[in-house]
């Protein structure tokens, strides 16, 4: 069995099962004590097992229940940021419909948009203002502002997104969990996305590596429901993902 194959059958087991044993691995693996040492010291060094005395338990989870100001997560992972907005600005092609989420990431994807033939819907002002000024058609939907995030939330924008149906989205989030979905802390702000998504052919879901493995207070999605843009995610992470788009970090 390739290094690879192992990793990817040591997570599988630890998501069923939350803790293992060197032994149990040795059975289900069919390998000798050394190598799934070996494989448990790799998994933990990279950050998606913690070993413990004797076999390895699964990575604690982080649960998220508020926001952060957009000013202190706009330099955050920045590096990653890029090249996961470049991806996915590459992704849109002229006579698209495309919604696009508030959020820092969704932001950055604006500065490498260059077709003009394309129609943009968003929840952010200061997405809007910047699609605008690159001469972009951009509508912006009406209802409460949260001022945290910079996002139109609520009710009201809810029921205007009932018209539309996107060909392409993308959404920020603040959790990327493979149980729990897409999540994001505050109930105002999920229903645009849920709503959002339900409208649109093709889910893009913009999340650097800092949100994997979180939870927050509501789902908005499945994990199944969009493709996810990431980068630097470790190979083994990625195993029985087909959704998952690892972009390479640096490339701008």
């Amino acid at each position: 069995m390739l290094t690879e194959e192992r990793y990817g059958k040591i997570l599988s087991i630890l998501e069923r099962l939350g803790s293992v044993t060197v032994q149990q691995l040795m059975a289900e693996l069919d390998a000798s004590e050394s190598t799934v040492r070996r494989d448990l010291t790799a998994l933990d060094a990279g950050g998606q097992l913690t070993k413990v005395h004797g076999g390895a338990i699964l990575k604690s989870t982080v649960y998220s229940t508020k926001d952060d100001e957009v000013v202190h997560r706009k330099e955050q992972n920045r590096e990653s940021k890029l090249a996961i907005a470049e991806y996915a600005a590459g992704l849109i092609v002229p006579g698209d419909f495309v919604y696009i989420d508030a959020g820092t990431t969704t932001e950055c994807m604006i500065d490498f948009i260059t077709d003009k033939q394309v129609t943009f819907v968003t929840n952010a002002i200061t997405h809007a203002k910047k699609l605008a000024e690159r001469g972009c058609t951009v509508y912006i939907l009406g209802g409460e502002f949260k001022a945290v995030t910079e996002a139109i939330v609520g009710e009201e924008a809810v029921a205007t997104l009932e018209k539309y149906n996107f060909t392409k989205g993308f959404w920020g989030a603040n959790g990327v969990n493979r149980q729990k979905g897409f999540s994001t802390p505050e109930l105002k702000e999920a229903m645009v996305k849920r709503k959002s998504m339900e409208n649109c052919r093709d889910c893009y879901v913009l999340a650097d590596k800092s949100k994997w493995n979180r939870i927050s207070s509501v789902t908005f999605g499945s994990f199944e429901s969009a493709a996810v843009i990431t980068a630097g995610l470790a190979q083994s992470v990625l195993r029985d993902c087909p959704n998952v788009i690892n972009v390479q970090e640096g490339a701008i």
